[in-house]
């Protein structure tokens, strides 16, 4: 029997110990090949932009007592896939995974999102795509931080990735996001959510932002951090402390009727 191909990538860059731990977790399920940015990149969506070298610089690293062959790309998360599935792998992989992240990726802003949009990138070449985002304190969202254990996280990779492998999902799903509380054990219960209308991160000028080393925009945890409706993603991770799993679909479509629409865009 063949052996399942899994692509792993993530946004926070190559050194990530994030994405090592999810690298741990799908060991067990098949061969992972690990493609991602070379540096930090986290806020990149989807983009592609020609700002970047797009140059890939193979690297050797011990995982669970075995020598893996990794390769860091000189781009962003989305590009970094787009490698892998031409390049790398010489057939589709059986599985795309995105993260572990450091920090939560919910409400209105998921589309500000390197790990999501790593994700989206996979899901559009048709391959079943998983994002997957641990809370943590927004100090050490640019951060390679020891302190930050991942190991539950590694858990639910695993479990979901299982899923993905397993299951078709229904029509209109083309990716699974989760969110695991920073608190979360192995134990701790997940319930599928819709994504939250309000921004969990808001925008901060510079002149408030004490943490900004420049004149840019940087950004900071938003007053309303708690007041998303239950049967969100956020109210589930922030509010019941529990796993927030969303299905995301690739149509951006409104789900309003096109009819009316159409009648009201029409009107005098």
């Amino acid at each position: 029997m063949t052996e399942l191909q899994i692509l792993l990538t993530n946004d926070d860059g190559i050194q990530s110990p994030g994405l090592w731990a999810a690298a741990e977790a799908l060991d067990e399920l098949g061969f992972v090949t690990v493609v991602a940015p070379r540096e930090q990149a986290s806020g990149t969506s989807r983009s592609m932009p020609g700002i970047y070298d797009n140059q890939v610089h193979q690297k050797k690293l011990e995982v669970n007592g075995k020598e893996w062959t990794i390769h860091a790309v000189g781009g962003t998360p989305a590009m970094a896939v787009l490698y892998g599935i031409h390049v790398l792998i010489p057939q589709k992989p059986d599985l795309i995974v995105s993260g572990i992240n450091y920090g939560l990726n919910v409400g209105s802003g998921v589309t500000i999102s390197g790990t999501v949009g790593a994700a989206l990138e996979g899901a559009s070449a048709g391959i079943p795509s998983l994002a997957i985002s641990l809370e943590t304190d927004t100090k050490y969202h640019s951060s390679y931080s020891r302190e930050v254990d991942f190991r539950t996280a590694g858990h639910f990779t695993t479990l979901f990735s299982q899923m993905l492998l397993s299951k078709k999902m229904p029509p209109d799903v083309h990716l699974l996001k989760v969110e695991i509380p920073s608190q979360a054990t192995q134990d701790t219960p997940w319930h599928t959510t819709s994504l939250s209308m309000l921004r969990f991160y808001e925008p901060v000028p510079p002149e408030k932002n004490p943490d900004s080393s420049g004149e840019g925009i940087g950004y900071d945890i938003a007053p309303d951090w708690d007041q998303s409706l239950p049967g969100t993603d956020s109210h589930s991770v922030i509010n019941k402390k529990e796993i927030s799993v969303t299905p995301l679909s690739l149509d951006l479509t409104s789900r309003i009727d096109l009819s009316e629409l159409e009648k009201f865009l029409r009107q005098d």
